[in-house]
């Protein structure tokens, strides 16, 4: 589990760092979505090589293959992001993190390359994709890679 734990570890020291704004979502429900968003199953996108497809069927192929490679992470705009993942896509994103589409996009615009360069540390989709169902260490599905990312970005208050 050497690539979940410096994904978790990244993520997790990058959200500690940050002050949280009004508004914004716990990394664990942001997160989630994206796991989920990036699944084979439930509408999701097909893994790491889904997504790198939609970008570059938009013309921002550049910009994801960016934060696939070791250099830096171009930005991607709400408005970009949005006309990539499609409406659907994005209503069913914002309707699981309770926000308006607008301001999911937002969130998902800052945390997605992060992600994305975090699960590819050698500059390439693993093997095996990391949407792939069950293909992280022998996990049976995303719902359960979800929910160890949520649990380990937020761990249970020390007594």
């Amino acid at each position: 589990m050497g690539l979940l734990d410096s994904v978790i570890g990244a993520l997790g020291t990058q959200q500690q760092q940050q002050q949280p704004q009004p508004g914004a979502l716990g990394g664990s429900d942001l997160l989630g979505a994206i796991v989920g968003m990036l699944g084979q199953q439930s509408g999701g996108i097909g893994g790491l090589g889904g997504l790198l497809q939609k970008f570059e069927q938009a013309g921002l192929g550049h910009v994801a293959s960016s934060w696939i490679g070791t250099g830096a992470n171009q930005p991607v705009s709400p408005d970009q992001l949005g006309g990539v993942l499609g409406g659907d896509m994005v209503s069913g994103l914002a309707r699981q993190l309770g926000l308006n589409p607008q301001d999911a996009l937002g969130q998902l615009s800052q945390m997605l390359p992060q992600v994305v360069d975090q699960l590819t540390p050698q500059g390439r989709i693993p093997e095996g994709d990391v949407g792939a169902a069950g293909g992280l260490s022998g996990m049976s599905g995303m719902g359960d890679l979800a929910g160890l990312l949520g649990g380990l970005l937020n761990p249970p208050p020390s007594r």
